[in-house]
């Protein structure tokens, strides 16, 4: 074997642990808002409702904030929406870390850290958001002919 094809062969081992720890990462995410935050904001835990009353928007804000949570954590599960999931997480992650500050001047560590998580795994992902939304061009440009 030459230096050429060793290199190409730690690339592509390399890269394949990398895509199994960001799948990990993305599964563990995926668990927490699926099973954790979307749910306690849909259920009515009694802190959601709290924090969504003293927000002031209404508790109708709290059903759409648990809903995209776990829609994109089961996003987050699904290869081809994967990138997406993620993206759109970032966009509710960023909401809450506002909220946090300007709000609620409550601790942001928490949601920081979770759209830190989502914004990496959009990064990664990225390739197969660009492939979605190519996919979906190349099917609307017939029937707009």
């Amino acid at each position: 074997m030459n230096s050429a094809s060793t290199t190409t062969s730690e690339t592509g081992t390399r890269s394949k642990a990398a895509n199994i720890a960001l799948w990990v990462f993305q599964i563990a995410l995926a668990a927490l808002f699926i099973i954790n935050f979307g749910p306690g904001k849909l259920l009515g835990s009694d802190q959601a409702v709290q924090t969504f009353t003293e927000i002031g928007a209404g508790q109708w804000l709290r059903y759409v904030t648990g809903a995209l949570e776990v829609a994109g954590g089961i996003g987050l599960l699904i290869p081809r929406l994967s990138g997406l999931a993620a993206l759109g997480l970032a966009g509710v992650m960023s909401g809450a870390v506002l909220t946090e500050v300007f709000l609620l001047e409550a601790d942001v560590v928490m949601p920081l850290i979770l759209l830190v998580s989502v914004a990496v795994i959009a990064w990664f992902r990225r390739d197969r958001t660009r492939a979605l939304i190519q996919q979906v061009r190349m099917m609307r440009a017939p029937a707009e002919r």
